[in-house]
């Protein structure tokens, strides 16, 4: 529900932001502005694509985990969809997530926040508590329904 309520708050701003540049400038500059964005955006994007996906071979070469590079890719990706979607706002987030500093700092929040999640889960599980995601758990015992089956006819012996 939290994720719908930020995408039409997301929304809401977008339109505001684009209705006042349309108001201030016009409608060819304000075109104009969003097709640079995406422009540059795709251009970016391809560049830190490839350095990501180079990044990520030399990594399975190394023998090393890429969990950077991964999450990297995931952001890039994610940079991608916000240059895509018509806006201001979402051109400079996504031009943002393609700025190398940036996009670390975000990917080692999520690192961290993930790793905290992994440990909560782990305790829990340790614990004997299931893993709750804001559900209820019921107590009780699994039931074989299925009729019992005839037992294979045994063959005579020969003697």
């Amino acid at each position: 529900m939290r994720v719908f309520a930020v995408v039409l708050i997301g929304l809401a701003v977008e339109i505001t932001a684009l209705v006042a540049a349309f108001g201030a400038w016009g409608l060819l500059p304000t075109l104009g502005l969003l097709v640079l964005g995406g422009v540059v955006g795709s251009m970016l994007m391809r560049r830190e694509g490839a350095r990501t996906m180079a990044a990520f071979s030399e990594a399975l070469r190394s023998r090393r985990a890429p969990h950077q590079e991964i999450a990297d890719g995931v952001l890039i990706a994610a940079a991608g969809f916000l240059i895509v979607v018509p806006g201001f706002l979402s051109d400079v987030a996504g031009l943002l997530l393609l700025f190398p500093p940036t996009r670390r700092l975000l990917s080692r929040r999520l690192a961290r926040r993930s790793e905290q999640r992994e440990r909560e889960m782990a305790m829990n599980l340790r614990h004997g508590r299931p893993p709750m995601a804001g559900g209820v758990v019921i107590d009780g015992d699994v039931v074989d329904v299925r009729p019992s089956e005839p037992k294979p006819a045994q063959r005579p012996e020969l003697t």
